[in-house]
């Protein structure tokens, strides 16, 4: 597709003419994200460029584009859930043509001499910079995305280039599930149906839960939780979630996974004595609790934010194996020109789970999911 096609919303701005590349660009709150030509990244020491396979559209990627106390910097390039190829590499680990998946950091400038984060903080430490967060750090919204070899893992050949993409997203459950303590025969109770939740519903699986309740506005989502593993679901639009889970069975552990202002107070309305909350969701507003009612039961409050190397080893190790099938999270794959409608389309609640971007195909010859 010629670059001066118009998508539907949002415009090319062109000027890049030094082999460009085409990016959706973040320029301000309340715009569409912005098809644009920008330089085609290269590998410094101890770098890799990757040609982007899919790359995946994250709530986390919404909610940094809208009004927030903490605003996204103009200029930015989202995007840290991707799969592609190596085409570039300044190391002897990895070579062109080698199948990719990235976490998705970058480290502080005084640590980069060091290859890592000096004390071991990964996504924790505060001078670390997630791929796609900032301008600085382009992300995957893009043709071609640039990452350290430090952080690149192989997608093992029992894996497609489309379910790898699902790495990012599936160790946030990981992860979650794993702070959240043994979940062997407990009661979990899991507040949305999104990727996330998905990811967290399949993981209490794994991890032996005795019942996995998910509270869920939209049928579609509900439908998708019970095929991945819930064994109850709820309609919070229907019925109160504490009348549901007095006749189903009363959480043990709660999983709050959509990160909108009043979730964290109704979760700890609802949680029992001694209960815990694992808090997934990422709202950046400011939020109102009522901590006598925590304290009256004595309630955990477990807060996590992101993951860890092991999570995308787990995962990795998981898909290859065949036991979690990553690609049933996919509900949509589309083409980098329809980014910016189908972005602002997906700020309102409805039925996808996962939507892709294949930023290989233009929107003529698009297919339906495109190849593995």
């Amino acid at each position: 597709m010629p670059l001066s096609r118009q998508p539907r919303l949002g415009v090319y701005r062109r000027g890049v003419r030094d082999n460009p590349v085409r990016a959706a660009v973040f320029h301000a709150v309340g715009e569409p994200l912005v098809l644009e030509e920008r330089p085609r990244p290269t590998a410094e020491s101890g770098e890799i460029v990757v040609k982007v396979a899919f790359s995946g559209i994250c709530g986390s990627d919404l909610h940094a584009t809208e009004p927030s106390l903490v605003p996204l910097e103009p200029g930015t390039i989202l995007g840290h859930e991707f799969s592609g190829v190596v085409t570039e590499s300044t190391v002897p680990e990895w070579a062109p043509g080698d199948r990719v998946i990235g976490v998705p950091l970058r480290e502080c400038d005084e640590c980069r001499v060091h290859g890592s984060c000096r004390d071991d903080l990964g996504i924790l430490c505060p001078k670390n910079r997630i791929v796609g967060m900032s301008a600085a750090v382009p992300g995957a919204y893009a043709e071609f995305v640039r990452l350290g070899a430090r952080y690149a893992l192989r997608i093992p050949d029992a894996i497609s280039l489309l379910a790898a993409a699902l790495a990012e997203p599936m160790a946030v459950g990981a992860h979650a599930v794993r702070m959240a303590g043994s979940l062997i025969g407990r009661h979990v109770t899991v507040v949305g149906a999104g990727p996330i939740g998905l990811a967290v519903i399949i993981f209490a699986r794994h991890a032996g839960a005795r019942s996995i309740t998910v509270s869920e506005i939209d049928p579609t989502k509900r439908a998708r939780a019970s095929q991945l593993g819930a064994t109850a679901t709820i309609d919070p639009a229907a019925e109160r979630i504490q009348d549901a889970l007095m006749r189903l069975s009363p959480p043990e552990v709660i999983f709050e996974c959509v990160g909108i202002p009043g979730l964290l107070q109704d979760c700890i309305s609802v949680a029992p004595v001694r209960g815990r909350i694992v808090i997934v969701g990422v709202n950046r507003s400011e939020e109102v609790i009522l901590p006598r009612v925590a304290i009256r039961k004595e309630l955990s409050l477990q807060f996590v934010l992101g993951y860890q190397d092991e999570d995308f080893v787990r995962v990795l190790d998981l898909m290859a194996q065949g036991r979690i099938d990553a690609e049933a999270l996919v509900t949509r794959v589309i083409p980098l020109d329809d980014l910016p409608m189908t972005f602002e389309q997906l700020r309102q609640p409805g039925p996808d789970a996962k939507v892709l971007i294949d930023p290989s195909r233009d929107f003529a010859s698009f297919g339906s999911l495109g190849p593995a």
